[in-house]
């Protein structure tokens, strides 16, 4: 498998339930993930405009390629919420392959 095709999960905090279901299907439905997993809600403790913040967050763990990334990153900007939202990637070295290859095709548009 070449780079563009190396299997990535991506994070994702959301305000609430409405916006993570909101944009986990807009991924899905749009081809830029095989799959989203929306987690149970997250307390954030983070820094914003010199303050420290405290909120409750829904993580959404999002599957797509290297190649689908840019898409992805770009989607997600456009839609969500936040000014600047926490979208951070990292490959999956290892996997049961039949499943990273349905990742794969799932967002090539292919056929196994």
């Amino acid at each position: 498998m070449d780079d563009s095709q190396e299997i990535l999960a991506v994070l994702c905090n959301c305000p609430d339930d409405v916006c993570a279901q909101s944009l986990a299907q807009g991924l899905v439905e749009a081809g830029l993930a095989a799959c989203v997993n929306q987690l149970p809600p997250v307390q954030s403790v983070y820094r914003w405009q010199g303050r420290t913040e405290i909120a409750m967050e829904v993580p959404l763990l999002v599957k797509t390629t290297r190649s689908r990334y840019p898409a992805l990153q770009a989607w997600l900007v456009a839609r969500h919420p936040y000014d600047v939202p926490e979208i951070v990637a990292w490959p999956i070295s290892i996997g049961l392959p039949a499943y990273l290859q349905w990742v794969h095709h799932s967002v090539s548009g292919t056929t196994p």
